[in-house]
C-alpha cells in the first residue's frame, strides 16, 4: 500500500506546466512578429563623414570595401555584373531607393560606376551613405 500512496502524492504535488508553456510561446511569437530585420550589404565598411545625413527607407544596398570590392545583398560582384544585378533588384521592387555604402578609402570611381550602372537602369534615387560630422 505505501506504493500507491506515494504515486498518489506525487500526482497530487504535480505542477501543471502547460500554461505557462502556452504564455511563453504566445511571447515568443509576439516578439517575432514585431521584431524590425535590417537589411545588411554584406561587408564592414567604415563610413566617410559629411555635414548632413539622412536616414531614407531603403530596399537595395550596395557597399564598397578599402580594397574597391563592391558588395550588393550579401555577394560580392564584380564592376561588370553590377548593372545585371541592380537591374534584377531592382524589378524586384521598382519603388525602392539604391544606398551606397563606401569605405572611406574606397576610390570615387566604384561609386560613380555604381551610380551610372543605377543611371541607366532607371533608378532615380540613389544616395551614398556616409556619417554624420
Amino acid at each position: 500500500m505505501s506504493k500507491r500512496q506515494n504515486t498518489a502524492e506525487e500526482e497530487q504535488g504535480a505542477i501543471d506546466l502547460t500554461p505557462m508553456l502556452d504564455v511563453v510561446f504566445i511571447m515568443l511569437i509576439f516578439f517575432i512578429v514585431t521584431a524590425t530585420f535590417i537589411k545588411i550589404p554584406g561587408e564592414d565598411v567604415i563610413k566617410p563623414e559629411a555635414t548632413q545625413s539622412e536616414l531614407k527607407a531603403t530596399s537595395i544596398l550596395v557597399a564598397i570595401n578599402a580594397n574597391d570590392e563592391i558588395w550588393i545583398a550579401k555577394d560580392k560582384v564584380d564592376e561588370r555584373q553590377v548593372k545585371l544585378t541592380l537591374e534584377r533588384l531592382y524589378a524586384e521592387n521598382p519603388k525602392g531607393w539604391l544606398v551606397i555604402q563606401p569605405d572611406k578609402k574606397a576610390s570615387i570611381e566604384k561609386i560613380a560606376l555604381i551610380t551610372e550602372a543605377a543611371r541607366k537602369i532607371g533608378i532615380e534615387k540613389v544616395s551614398v551613405a556616409t556619417e554624420k560630422s
